[in-house]
């Protein structure tokens, strides 16, 4: 699965809360794709598989 789909499958509020554990700034108007594509691939994968 690539990080699109997975982008998709996660909610924002979730994906926020990883980049903000990583210190990663998101800019103005940050969009799923934009945040999923920062974060780390592992815990992205993490996320997307308990949901």
């Amino acid at each position: 699965m690539d990080v699109e789909e997975m982008a998709k499958k996660a909610t924002m509020k979730d994906l926020k809360e990883i980049a903000k554990k990583h210190d990663i700034e998101l800019g103005r108007c940050p969009t799923k794709l934009k945040i999923a594509q920062k974060i780390p691939k592992e815990e992205l994968e993490a996320l997307v598989a308990k949901k």
